[in-house]
């Protein structure tokens, strides 16, 4: 009775039949099952991407489970269009065609098999349906937000067999002149191969590394620093799009197709360029391309001394939002050259420094601080040497190894550093978002929501500022706003890292939408077998979800890699604005068997 109970839950359903599937049979056995078997698979697949999971095919009918209704109902819809546009192929009259009905009731999960009363309702609702439509219960389209471009029109009560009271059916289309919804998980996963991503509507541009033309290999910093400062400048501006460093970075050193670039990272123009440095004159080189067609927008060609290189950066980036004709909001274009120095041996250190921090090497940090300690001592003034120095103690007391007053006083020095660098740039996202992470230490939720929401005012399309403020939203209260941008950082960087996935984890688990926390636990597992987060996130989730079998599987790769975890030591650092999400991480803990 127990596991019984346990897997009793609510659920949005979906029931789909093939119509006249033995009329099309009698014509051509083979081909029609080829057919239909065909039509299902593209149908499975929308589903996935649409957040739901198709449970079971029964005979030529297809049931699945959504969370949302507003997904359950995007699904249908896209398959429908697409179902249309396969079948416009086929010359003969063996065209699959499908009726859909969703429902909204409670369902019993076993072994994959779905039952009770949402599915027999979804099925009544479906044979109700014309040939490629959709009928839905009232409750489905009583539940889906009025902002979703849907329409939905009564289509009178009906008497279903197995149900005592009349049920009211609405027909359900896509509003005239509006566009379906894009998949909120079609960006989930897409960490190896990231192409397909839609080019939005705003100007959006990915930044190439700088191609060091010098003789010396070593000078790659400075290339690289180059189109960094570029990228970092350009995200500033909330009305254009620009690709993370992590994203681009990938082609250094490659010859690639400006056109694939486009295609991969989801944008219409492409910043390439390159360096030669040579004693203290530089020639810099830079092409705005379009993507969509390959033609170049603009190029220049800049021969300069060594100390106009700011300059230099400055004029690409004015050019680059002119050439695009981005508007600029009030305060943008301050924010766009701020922080910055005159001194290029302070930005060289600057550079060389930030450089070994990303590589997050504990045994990197000691140097890149006496770089940012050298930087300061030669322009005290330069802002970003203080995001350095800040930077680097926040990501040192992350590192094992230190005791809880160590960490303190590391986090402090963090805090100082962040202060010293805003009364320079009161503009420096970066250094907001730390302070907003130390208020979320202290358990200052509100402050933290306040300074993380200013960090994103100064740097709207910076990917990494946007996925620290979903990890900070997710323990103030506010997961659907983490969401938001988590699932943007993962749009700004279509490349990301493995910590954008667990704040993906964290914020769909606090949503209800567990496969996607499932899914993006295993993504982390399988970059890195031994990730304590990630089989913990799995484990919690797991257990949370009554899949204790599976959980304690999980539960035992969190012992392998830390042997001394325990449920009270980890739950008791957990940051949570309400002490019931801490309870309940707790229990899923201990459903997967973890000591206390």
């Amino acid at each position: 009775m127990a596991k019984d109970r346990l897997s009793r839950k609510l659920a949005v359903i979906l029931h789909a039949d093939v119509v006249g599937s033995t009329s099309l049979v009698q014509q051509n056995e083979t081909l029609a099952h080829e057919r239909i078997q065909a039509a299902f698979q593209r149908f499975s697949e929308t589903i996935k991407a649409y957040g739901g999971i198709a449970r079971e095919l029964r005979g030529d009918a297809l049931v699945a489970e959504f969370e949302r209704a507003s997904d359950a109902v995007a699904a249908a819809i896209a398959y429908q269009a697409l179902n249309e546009e396969s079948n416009a192929v086929f010359d003969d009259e063996i065209k699959p065609q499908l009726r859909i009905g969703i429902s909204l009731g409670e369902v019993v999960v076993a072994d994959n098999t779905i039952t009770g009363a949402g599915v027999v309702l979804a099925q009544r609702l479906e044979q109700l349906a014309a040939p490629g439509g959709m009928v839905v219960q009232g409750s489905v389209s009583e539940t889906v937000p009025t902002r979703m471009p849907f329409e939905f029109e009564s289509f009178g009560e009906h008497v279903l067999k197995g149900f005592d009271q009349p049920v009211r059916a609405f027909t359900a289309r896509l509003r005239s002149g509006e566009e379906l919804p894009v998949p909120e998980g079609s960006t989930t996963l897409k960490t190896k191969e990231p192409g397909g991503l839609q080019v939005p509507d705003l100007p959006s541009i990915a930044v190439l590394p700088f191609t060091n033309m010098s003789a010396d290999p070593e000078q790659d910093y400075f290339a690289d620093g180059m189109a960094e400062d570029i990228i970092t400048a350009l995200s500033k501006v909330s009305s254009l799009m620009v690709i993370a460093r992590n994203s681009t970075f990938i082609y250094k050193s490659k010859a690639v197709d400006i056109k694939q670039v486009g295609s991969d990272q989801g944008v219409r123009y492409v910043l390439e360029g390159g360096v030669r440095k040579a004693g203290s004159r530089v020639r810099i080189t830079a092409q705005l391309v379009d993507a969509l067609t390959g033609q170049h927008r603009w190029a220049e060609r800049y021969d300069r001394d060594l100390e106009d290189i700011f300059a230099v950066q400055d004029e690409i980036t004015r050019r680059i939002v002119s050439e695009l004709d981005v508007h600029l909001r009030i305060g943008e274009q301050a924010r766009l050259w701020s922080g910055g120095t005159e001194n290029l041996e302070a930005w060289e250190c600057v550079r060389i420094g930030e450089d070994l921090l990303d590589g997050y090497r504990a045994e990197d940090v000691p140097e890149a601080i006496r770089l940012g300690k050298k930087a300061i001592a030669i322009d005290p003034q330069y802002a970003q040497a203080w995001v350095l120095l800040m930077a680097c103690h926040w990501h040192k007391q992350e590192h094992a190894g230190y005791s809880e007053e160590e960490r303190e006083r590391l986090m402090e020095s963090a805090r100082d550093y962040a202060q010293r660098s805003l009364e320079l740039d009161p503009s420096c996202a970066r250094a907001i978002a730390i302070l907003a992470l130390y208020d979320l230490h202290l358990r200052k939720h509100d402050d933290a929501v306040r300074k993380t929401n200013k960090s994103i005012e100064f740097a709207p399309n910076h990917a990494n500022i946007n996925a620290l403020s979903a990890a900070i939203l997710i323990k103030c209260g506010q997961p659907q706003k983490a969401l938001e941008r988590i699932r943007k950082a993962m749009r700004l960087s279509p490349v990301y890292p493995s910590w954008f996935l667990m704040m993906l984890g964290q914020s769909s688990r606090l949503l209800g939408m567990k496969d996607v926390a499932i899914d993006a636990y295993n993504e982390i597992i399988r970059r890195d077998s031994d990730s304590y987060e990630g089989h913990l996130g799995l484990a919690q989730i797991l257990g949370e979800s009554g899949k204790n079998i599976e959980a304690r599987a999980s539960a035992a790769e969190v012992l392998r890699v830390n042997p001394e975890f325990s449920i009270s030591k980890y739950v008791g650092n957990l940051a949570y604005h309400d002490p019931a999400e801490n309870l309940r991480f707790a229990e899923g803990l201990r459903n997967a068997g973890l000591p206390e």
